[in-house]
């Protein structure tokens, strides 16, 4: 038997169980990871909660971690027992002592990169490796809107675009969290507690506006990123932290300038085994070389995931938070 957390109904944090179970045998073409270090996400809250339909019940969360390979199958060739592996793929289960997964969702973790820094980065920087280099690859020089700046996305994001020659302008929710996204390289900071958004991004951008917004919040976020978009740019919406964006009129696209809108996801680019590895072997050499800097801000036992929940959703994190079975 091994531990794992588990819920049998959609709700809020309290339906987080701690609880025994039987972990399977890995199939021919999957690999069983003895997980050191676990990612907590906002979409693990959103399965939690029912925005995302879970496959079953009960079932447990997480798609995020780093650890040691336990078992292989019969027809893995690419990893052995013992392996330093990562992954953020999937399926359902990382909130888990062993996790059973397809042997084509895991990377090979090099020796330069701890199980937590994999597991508070797997994730996160996959999705800003997508967003920046290639849903809308950045060359350099331009001008950018990046929601939630000082969260754990949009961290790596700053240090990403500030690599890259690209100024990030970074929406956040107060002084503190402003200093914390200047640090990590934001070029600018708007915090939309006091701030009018779109005003100061045109103020910033002497009135050209953004090629590209970048937008996790949904909902609430939604009219003001388009209207912080350039002419013919690009709005990303990657996320739902208020909710979903529904009733879209694409009229409202060309009212605003011929827009462009995209809803990405991490699954849709990392698509094949190889472009999985080849996305985590670039943000791999950016932690290596010291251009994105990757700190633990929060570390909770697996046992206290329904305590980590909370803590995400009333916004008392900043940076990334793991779980350590």
């Amino acid at each position: 038997m091994a531990k794992r957390i588990q819920f049998s109904a959609y709700g809020g944090p309290e339906v987080l169980e701690y609880a025994d179970y039987a972990p399977a045998e890995p199939g021919p073409q999957e690999v069983r990871v003895r997980n050191r270090a676990i990612g907590l996400n906002f979409i693990d809250t959103y399965y939690r909660s029912g925005l995302y339909p879970a496959p079953h019940f009960p079932t447990s969360l997480g798609t995020e971690g780093a650890g040691e390979v336990d078992a292989v199958g019969s027809e893995v060739t690419q990893f052995k027992v013992g392996d330093r592996v990562a992954y953020a793929t999937g399926p359902l289960g990382a909130y888990s002592e062993l996790h059973v997964l397809p042997a084509d969702k895991l990377v090979r973790l090099p020796d330069s990169i701890s199980f937590e820094q994999a597991a508070a980065v797997m994730l996160k920087g996959l999705t800003v490796q997508y967003l920046l280099r290639q849903t809308f690859p950045l060359q350099g020089g331009e001008t950018i809107l990046f929601h939630a700046a000082a969260g754990g996305v949009g961290q790596i994001a700053c240090q990403w675009a500030k690599a890259l020659g690209v100024k990030l302008i970074g929406t956040v929710s107060s002084e503190e969290k402003a200093e914390q996204a200047k640090a990590k390289g934001a070029w600018a900071t708007i915090d939309y507690s006091r701030e009018n958004v779109v005003q100061r991004v045109l103020e910033l951008t002497s009135g050209a506006k953004c090629p590209v917004v970048y937008d996790s919040v949904g909902k609430d976020t939604w009219e003001t990123s388009l209207d912080c978009v350039a002419p013919r740019g690009l709005l990303v919406s990657f996320g739902n932290a208020s909710g979903p964006v529904a009733g879209v009129n694409l009229g409202i696209l060309a009212q605003k300038g011929s827009l462009f809108v995209t809803r990405p996801t991490l699954f849709g680019y990392a698509s094949t085994p190889e472009r999985l590895q080849a996305m985590a072997d670039e943000l791999f050499s950016l932690i290596a070389d010291g251009r994105i800097k990757v700190e633990v801000s929060q570390r909770f036992a697996l046992a206290d995931a329904a305590k980590a929940h909370a803590a995400l959703a009333s916004r008392q994190t900043t940076g990334s938070t793991v779980l350590i079975p």
